[in-house]
């Protein structure tokens, strides 16, 4: 997305980034059947992608394959992790710390263009992540697509592959974060914010408002607690493979409840979530196991 003319810009704060994420991961969702009208106009389906559609964090499986195909070297993609992680454990009030996180988060594709990520992309979904799909969540969408229902994913991995994924799966489209790129070079900032949390609830928000959504006929699924801002805004919420906080949510609240992981999994990545909550949404998990693989 190219970003506006240069301003005199006043620092955002989260809710402003939180809102300007959703709103031009809305505006960047690649609608594939636009032109088409659904039989169930109002009502759409919402999908987070890490663990939810895909075992495993999308943004690990796309920084590995660019990783391997020399797209960046080790110490950019370890520099951007080491900045998230601290991010995550120690920096959250301190708003240097957020505002560095925030910036480092796709700052290993600077310089690249869109195209080169986009094909890239698809060979790596070839590669490294269509095996993963979960077929029960992929079968959850396709009964929302056969009730004919629209059906997005909104996940914080950046909009290009969020699109690939959409595609391959036969989704309406995709929203994710929206890296800020001038003549088609990625200049490795964000517009606004990771699409994470509260930016999933603008993101939803947004689109309901352009595809005239009701959104109290509408459904939405994920693994994490910190999708409760999307999760929440709609009529049917499910948790798939939930973390343990979202689980108990979701208990409490009388959510459907899916789980497609075999017992030992579940258990393990209830513990990982509970210490890693949020760091595949910048590059952490990417760069750390890559940073890891080199020791």
């Amino acid at each position: 997305m190219t970003p506006p003319p240069e301003k005199s810009r006043r620092p955002l704060d989260l809710k402003q980034r939180s809102t300007l994420a959703g709103e031009a991961a809305a505006a960047a969702a690649e609608v594939e059947t636009a032109l088409d009208t659904p039989a169930d106009p109002t009502s759409a389906a919402f999908f987070d992608v890490d663990n939810t559609v895909m075992q495993g964090a999308s943004i690990f499986h796309l920084a590995r394959g660019l990783h391997r195909r020399k797209f960046f070297t080790t110490r950019e993609i370890a520099g951007a992790a080491w900045k998230q992680a601290y991010f995550r454990i120690v920096g959250v009030e301190d708003p240097a710390h957020v505002a560095d996180a925030r910036n480092s988060a796709l700052s290993f594709i600077a310089g690249h263009t869109v195209q080169e990520l986009e094909e890239l992309g698809e060979e790596i979904f070839d590669e490294a992540m269509a095996h993963r799909i979960w077929p029960g969540t992929r079968a959850l969408a396709q009964l929302h697509l056969d009730q004919g229902q629209r059906v997005w994913l909104v996940t914080a991995a950046p909009i290009e592959i969020a699109s690939i994924i959409a595609r391959r799966l036969g989704l309406t489209g995709a929203m994710g974060t929206v890296a800020e790129h001038v003549d088609g070079v990625y200049t490795g900032r964000l517009v606004g914010d990771l699409l994470h949390g509260p930016a999933k609830g603008e993101a939803v928000k947004a689109l309901a408002a352009r595809e005239n959504l009701d959104l109290s006929a509408c459904s939405a699924y994920s693994d994490s607690y910190n999708d409760l801002p999307m999760l929440a805004m709609v009529g049917d919420p499910c948790a798939i493979n939930p973390d343990a906080r979202l689980r108990a949510h979701a208990r409490h609240a009388g959510w459907r409840i899916r789980d497609y992981r075999t017992g030992r999994k579940a258990a393990r990545a209830g513990l990982l979530a509970g210490a890693l909550a949020g760091a595949t949404s910048g590059a952490v998990a990417a760069g750390v196991a890559l940073r890891g693989r080199r020791r």
